[in-house]
């Protein structure tokens, strides 16, 4: 009898521990709207910058656990001063080929404080081709909203099979080349 009395005990408070858990996990709603992704990219005299729209995404918030994934619109790739020669060759073949991949997406698999700083790490897919990446940022809750924003990181295009005028892949470009590298910058809001 006790043991059945035992039993009874241990699954009530294993049934009420799984309920509470799962009313602290939050799963918010991006605001694309809201949400921005900047980016730039260097030549041997100067860079170009601009930025990109959010077209989906989510964060699930189980105390200090963040996950979540976020899908970016290719086609929405913009450059600040309005270059739409520089937008249109973006989108072909030789960058993102967005006829053929039209999104994006980055996927939270695990976040960590260090040095009191929060670092996101995560699988970022461009092209079909997925890297883990992590990059510093910072949460902050205001008036219902969460908002992710990272610090300025920076995504090898190479990775992604990128290869216009990159070094990697063409010797003979002399002062011709783009840097490999290129900035992100994101501040996604999402609310409940």
């Amino acid at each position: 009898m006790k043991i059945k009395s035992f039993f009874k005990i241990a699954i009530t408070l294993l049934s009420l521990s799984t309920t509470l858990n799962a009313q602290e996990v939050a799963i918010l709603t991006a605001d694309v709207a809201s949400s921005t992704i900047s980016w730039k990219g260097y030549k041997t005299m100067g860079s170009h910058e601009g930025t990109i729209e959010l077209q989906s995404g989510n964060l699930m918030m189980d105390g200090d656990a963040i996950t979540g994934s976020f899908i970016t619109k290719m086609s929405t790739i913009k450059h600040a001063d309005g270059n739409a020669k520089l937008e249109k060759h973006l989108k072909s073949k030789d960058f993102f080929e967005i006829e053929v991949f039209t999104t994006s997406k980055f996927e939270i698999t695990r976040t960590e404080k260090k040095d009191e700083k929060l670092y996101v790490t995560g699988n970022l897919s461009i092209k079909d081709i997925t890297k883990e990446i992590t990059f510093p940022a910072a949460i902050t809750k205001r008036d219902g909203m969460v908002t992710l924003t990272s610090e300025t990181f920076q995504i090898n295009r190479v990775d992604y099979n990128i290869q216009y005028k990159s070094k990697n892949f063409l010797n003979n470009l002399k002062e011709k080349f783009i840097k490999d590298e290129f900035d992100l910058k994101v501040s996604i809001v999402v609310k409940k």
